[in-house]
């Protein structure tokens, strides 16, 4: 279970997250953060992770304050992919997933099973083909793939992305989303992700968290959080949600209301 209770982050002396308080979320669930540019998403997420130490309130996973243990400790059970990626060292892929691995209780020593558990999760995001090229020679969009792998590979209990499908193409943004989901029910991990596209959200989600200004808008089921009067107070967009013809909720944007402030 992620609890968070009270969280303030700040820059500075400039709040950005004020006095958050989430719904605890159980294991199993693939939870979007959504909200405008500038609001707070990413900080949230680092916050979470340990990058930014709040000024006040907890995150709690699983009954542990994650802020009273130590980075080492909290690595073993969070993994954070970050929007913009490290740069890339001169390592094949494989060796790169098979190196996040170790970090984890995930036993990839190098050896027969851990090369044949890398190499399923890389057919399984559509990249085996990629396993023995170098890093610092994919594009921008097969490097969020590898960086996904990587993630996915330590099995966490909490899993934060922060726009993990920014550079990719329609056919992978839908086969990513559809992965995160399968490996999130199937081994009970909490998945937080950063997405703009309401649509994938409606789509993919168990639950949404909808943030602006650092503060809460939101927190429930997709089509419950993704409602017309909800995008007009966080986007400042006239908008409908309507079923297609395969009862898919979907977002339709018909026009731009006062701009948001």
């Amino acid at each position: 279970m992620l609890e968070i209770n009270d969280l303030q982050v700040a820059y500075r002396r400039q709040d950005i997250i004020g006095n958050l308080t989430l719904t605890p979320i159980a294991p199993g669930q693939l939870v979007s953060l959504l909200g405008p540019n500038g609001t707070g998403k990413s900080t949230l997420l680092k916050a979470m992770a340990g990058l930014l130490p709040p000024r006040h309130g907890s995150v709690v996973l699983n009954g542990t304050n994650l802020g009273a243990i130590d980075f080492r400790e909290r690595a073993k059970q969070v993994v954070y992919l970050p929007q913009s990626l490290p740069a890339s060292v001169h390592l094949r892929v494989l060796e790169s997933v098979l190196v996040s691995a170790r970090a984890s209780a995930v036993s990839a020593d190098g050896g027969e099973t851990g090369v044949d558990t890398v190499m399923d999760l890389l057919r399984r995001l559509g990249i085996d083909h990629l396993a023995m090229h170098y890093l610092d020679q994919l594009s921008g969009g097969q490097k969020q793939l590898v960086g996904i792998a990587q993630a996915l590979i330590r099995r966490p209990r909490l899993l934060l992305l922060d726009e993990p499908l920014s550079a990719l193409d329609l056919n992978y943004q839908f086969h990513v989303m559809d992965l995160l989901a399968q490996e999130t029910h199937e081994h009970g991990l909490i998945t937080l992700v950063v997405l703009h596209d309401l649509n994938i959200a409606l789509r993919h989600s168990d639950g949404c968290i909808l943030i602006r200004k650092g503060a809460l808008l939101g927190q429930g089921m997709p089509a419950e959080v993704i409602t017309g009067q909800a995008l007009a107070e966080c986007y400042g967009v006239k908008a409908r949600v309507e079923r297609c013809s395969q009862g898919v909720p979907q977002v339709i944007v018909d026009g731009l209301m006062q701009p948001v402030q």
